[in-house]
């Protein structure tokens, strides 16, 4: 199923679509020991993915470790970022593999995480011009937001 107006297959997630040999420690799919993030356009227009963490991710409390949290949420809006400049004829310019870089991260903990329970991120864009996009992500559980960031992207130029 394709998206009217947009070259998006629906139904395969964005990073496939968009970066399938990436080797992201959070995202990437060419990396077999990373999380292996799968993110999908939703009907009102954010980004969403759920994510089940390891027993390796333990915070040594029992709950999912902040920086993994941080992790996800900065793939997750990166992938965000990566659609909305595909979407808005911003691609990767010629040598660098993507249109933007995370320039800042803003993550605000709100309470914590389950580590045994498959977690929801929902990202959507803020803020966009051809230098810079902003995102805004959160990772929820039980109705609840557990993590927000701000995600600031810079467009990668080459060098």
């Amino acid at each position: 199923m394709k998206r009217a107006g947009a070259d998006i297959d629906m139904e395969k997630a964005l990073q496939d679509q968009y970066f399938a040999h990436m080797a992201c420690f959070g995202c990437g799919p060419a990396n077999p020991d990373g999380l292996r993030l799968k993110s999908f356009l939703a009907d009102d227009g954010t980004v969403v993915a759920s994510f089940t963490p390891w027993p390796e991710h333990d915070n040594g409390l029992g709950y999912l470790n902040g920086g993994i949290i941080a992790t996800v949420l900065d793939c997750h809006s990166g992938i965000t970022v990566t659609h909305a400049a595909y979407s808005r004829g911003w691609p990767a310019l010629p040598g660098v593999p993507l249109p933007y870089v995370t320039a800042g991260l803003d993550v605000r903990y709100r309470r914590p995480a389950p580590l045994t329970d498959t977690v929801s991120l929902v990202a959507e864009i803020r803020e966009a011009s051809e230098p810079e996009i902003v995102c805004h992500v959160r990772l929820e559980w039980d109705g609840k937001t557990r993590a927000e960031a701000d995600a600031v992207w810079k467009r990668w130029r080459p060098r």
